[in-house]
């Protein structure tokens, strides 16, 4: 039985309408989630998670427990992230993770499924990255950059006087690239955040 409906059930909401009512939505929204053709918005799935006591990836089929909740706070995951495309477009979000209220207090994230073995064997493709957005990053950090407008790319920073290094994991199948102060500004290449927690699919 889909998890939606099994703890609606449960917790003695006895029809869809009973639900909708008490979350201020349509009954159609609360039959999409319970049919699986959509799942509710970060804030709805984490009041949903609240009111019966699991985990919000115990409600997306991701946990087998009904464990108490974290009390996290629910960031979506995009598959790409371009020029131009704010990062909270609901047509971008292939998912949600949890992070902690800890971690989400130290600035707005995002998670980004990697594509590609640029960063193999540390990360590979499919495995999902928690990014603080910050339009700066480090020598040593891990960032997403956008290069020239294209789906963003995560490589290793290093910083030089005269401009900036993306340097893969993977440098027997890719290069490192070196781009001038200049050619940072003309590009451009824009660095959009600062990877801060790799969760690894298997």
């Amino acid at each position: 039985m889909n998890r939606f409906k099994e703890q609606r059930i449960a917790h003695g909401y006895k029809t869809q309408s009973d639900l909708a009512q008490i979350l201020f939505v349509n009954q159609t929204a609360v039959s999409q989630w319970e049919r699986g053709i959509t799942t509710p918005s970060p804030p709805l799935l984490l009041k949903l998670s609240e009111m019966y006591g699991v985990t919000t990836d115990y409600l997306l089929g991701r946990e087998i427990s009904t464990s108490p909740h974290r009390k996290g706070v629910l960031i979506p995951v995009l598959g790409e992230v371009a020029a131009g495309i704010p990062i909270e477009t609901l047509e971008n979000i292939l998912d949600y993770e949890e992070i902690s209220k800890e971690m989400a207090a130290k600035g707005d994230h995002f998670g980004l499924r990697l594509r590609g073995d640029s960063m193999a064997p540390r990360m590979c493709e499919g495995d999902v990255v928690i990014v603080r957005k910050q339009a700066d990053a480090d020598t040593g950090d891990i960032a997403v950059v956008l290069v020239n407008g294209d789906s963003a790319t995560v490589k290793n920073i290093r910083r030089e006087p005269g401009g900036i290094w993306l340097i893969p994991n993977n440098p027997a199948a890719y290069q490192p690239h070196f781009y001038t102060c200049e050619e940072c500004a003309e590009t451009p290449v824009q660095i959009i955040g600062v990877v801060v927690e790799l969760r690894a699919k298997f």
